[in-house]
This record gives C-alpha cells, structure tokens and sequence, in this order.
C-alpha cells in the first residue's frame, strides 16, 4: 500500500467515525429530549395528584365536621 493509499484509507476511517458519532450525538439529543418531555409529564401528574389529594382531605374533614354536627343534633 502506497503513502496515499494508506493516508485515504485512514480519511475514510475518520469520515466514517464522524458519521457514527454525529448519530450517536443526535441519538443522544432525542433520548434528552423525550426524558425531559417525559419528566415534566411526571411532574405535571404528581401536581394533580398531590391537588386531589389536598382536596380529598378537605372533603373529608367537611365530611367528618357534618357527621360530628350530626351526632349532636341527635
């Protein structure tokens, strides 16, 4: 194998490396993007989660107040 020979065999190594690491980066990218898409669903999900149940333990004191108030009218 002549100097010029070896120099593009290395060139096209390089290039195809480039290539793999620009998919990699862009692989990359998207994985980030969906954990975040994903993370802030999580987030958005725990807020109506922990709002209903801060409003289920309204009720449930409203609901044990009549009850109470009940009983005593009794």
């Amino acid at each position: 194998m002549t100097d010029s020979e070896d120099i593009a065999e290395v060139a096209g190594q390089l290039a195809d490396l480039t290539h793999s690491v620009e998919e990699m980066k862009n692989q990359l990218e998207t994985m980030r993007l969906r954990a975040e898409t994903q993370q802030s669903r999580a987030d958005t999900q725990q807020e109506r989660i922990d709002l209903a149940a801060r409003e289920l333990a309204e009720v449930s004191d409203r609901l044990q107040s009549a009850a109470k108030a009940l009983r005593q009218s009794i």
